[in-house]
């Protein structure tokens, strides 16, 4: 079983995750997912979406256990983000 130690840190998790947002996931977005949770691997730039966090979060986590997880939502919005480290 993996540890949830993050392999960066809190700002450079913010940093990837917003970069990866904005460069891999904004586009696959549909207008519907606007509201909802991504929950992204930094690493791959893996994501899934979710109207509730914790299972976006989890489905993520049993793709890639060992992810370093940025969680925003649909629109980008600062106020919903967290990192999520292993």
């Amino acid at each position: 079983m993996s540890s949830l130690k993050a392999k960066r840190t809190r700002d450079e998790i913010a940093r990837q995750g917003d970069e990866t947002f904005e460069l891999r996931v904004r586009g696959s977005l549909r207008s519907e997912d606007q509201a909802r949770f991504v929950a992204i691997d930094v690493d791959t730039g893996d994501f899934e979406v979710d109207e509730d966090e914790y299972s976006a979060v989890m489905r993520l986590r049993g793709r890639r256990p060992d992810a370093d997880i940025w969680l925003t939502r649909g629109d980008g919005s600062p106020a919903a983000r967290m990192r999520l480290g292993k």
